[in-house]
């Protein structure tokens, strides 16, 4: 705990009364479990997720302006009903906002890099989508290779945008020294993407998947999520029926796609922080929002809860084993026997995570699109 108390300094504690309108939390409701920050700094030994609230938007808007979002979110997950008990969740309450955009990005770097070099899982809420920076910054400061995605109607490269909102995946993806293996980018919405982007994606060899086909083929998005270190999530990748405070698009992922997304990334082994952005809680309708927040971040732990259960790799016995070949290349599939998810062997020998159809086309002597672009950023 004292090698944790300098962490203070740029926390602010959480008032759980404020929280459950004085109503207090009925039994088995997830606020009768959280160790929260509220006089002292709560002990993250035994925590399995760490959440913390940044409520900066000056990156969106370019003003000061505080928000109650981070709260907001936490009031309706605080009010769900816990499944896994044995599961333990802290709180470490909300980022204090910096004399400038950097240095609120320099806090909540601190603060996430503390949580990954405990080994725990930071989540972070609230705030604007440029936060996903300050959330990379924490692998770079660690010097760790990650694969990063991030679920969005937009692409922020606009670089003549005067708003990190708008630009930030420019100094996330070329920026140096840069720890970024592989970038993919889900739910984007065609029409509100300029083509020359998404050809300068494709030249960096990043992998972007449209709204219509993540609708149509959910499950090859497991594999993708499962092979990345961070997840970063932009509300605005919501239809705005099941996100009213999305204002940028009516289309979108629905409530319960999104639920199977964060609930994969909870499965996967490797990712150990995941950031929900975009929420503005005065565009909110009945905290509807909030709500289908709050069972984003149920689903993912959901998910942590299931991917225990997983075998590591190297447990051969808890996998079944295919050999196959297709254009004279020959490679080797696994199959968990818990899980039944799958992996498939690169020519460097390492395995990466796959789906049953990238086996059935390599069955059928046809290359999985998946592992072309794999060796492609060899």
């Amino acid at each position: 705990m004292s090698d944790l108390f300098h962490l203070t300094d740029f926390l602010e504690p959480v008032d759980p009364y404020a929280l459950s309108q004085d109503n207090g939390y009925k039994d088995g409701q997830i606020g009768k479990f959280v160790d929260n920050y509220v006089d002292e700094f709560p002990s993250l030994a035994e925590a399995d997720l760490v959440l913390v609230g940044c409520s900066e938007e000056r990156g969106l808007h370019g003003m000061d302006h505080g928000n109650a979002s981070p709260d907001s979110i936490r009031h309706q997950f605080y009010s769900l009903y816990f499944w896994h008990r044995d599961f333990h969740i802290a709180d470490v309450g909300n980022v204090k906002r910096g004399a400038t955009l950097t240095d609120t990005y320099a806090a909540l770097k601190t603060v996430v890099t503390e949580i990954l070099n405990m080994g725990k899982t930071a989540v972070i809420i609230g705030g604007s989508h440029d936060l996903t920076l300050a959330q990379y910054e924490a692998y770079r400061d660690r010097k760790t290779i990650i694969e990063a995605t991030c679920i969005d109607a937009l692409i922020d490269l606009t670089i003549e945008s005067p708003m990190r909102n708008d630009n930030f995946l420019m100094e996330m993806l070329t920026g140096e020294p840069n720890y970024i293996r592989n970038y993919s980018h889900l739910a984007f919405q065609s029409y509100l993407v300029h083509p020359d982007m998404l050809e300068t994606m494709d030249k960096l060899r990043f992998d972007c998947y449209r709204l219509g086909h993540i609708k149509e083929n959910m499950e090859e998005m497991e594999p993708v999520i499962r092979n990345s270190g961070m997840l970063s999530v932009d509300i605005s990748a919501l239809a705005n029926a099941f996100a009213p405070a999305n204002h940028i698009s009516p289309n979108g992922l629905n409530g319960e796609e999104m639920c199977t997304l964060t609930r994969y990334a909870g499965m996967s082994q490797i990712l150990n922080s995941i950031g929900f952005y975009g929420y503005r809680v005065e565009y909110d309708q009945h905290m509807l929002t909030a709500k289908q927040i709050a069972q984003m971040i149920w689903y993912f732990i959901d998910g942590r809860y299931k991917g225990k259960q997983e075998a590591p790799i190297q447990e051969r016995e808890s996998f079944l084993e295919f050999h196959t070949s297709f254009s004279e290349v020959e490679t080797t599939f696994l199959q968990s026997k818990r899980t039944g998810r799958w992996w498939m062997q690169l020519p460097n020998r390492n395995f990466i995570a796959c789906s049953h159809n990238d086996y059935m086309l390599a069955s059928s002597n046809e290359t999985p699109e998946r592992w072309l672009r794999a060796q492609e950023r060899e």
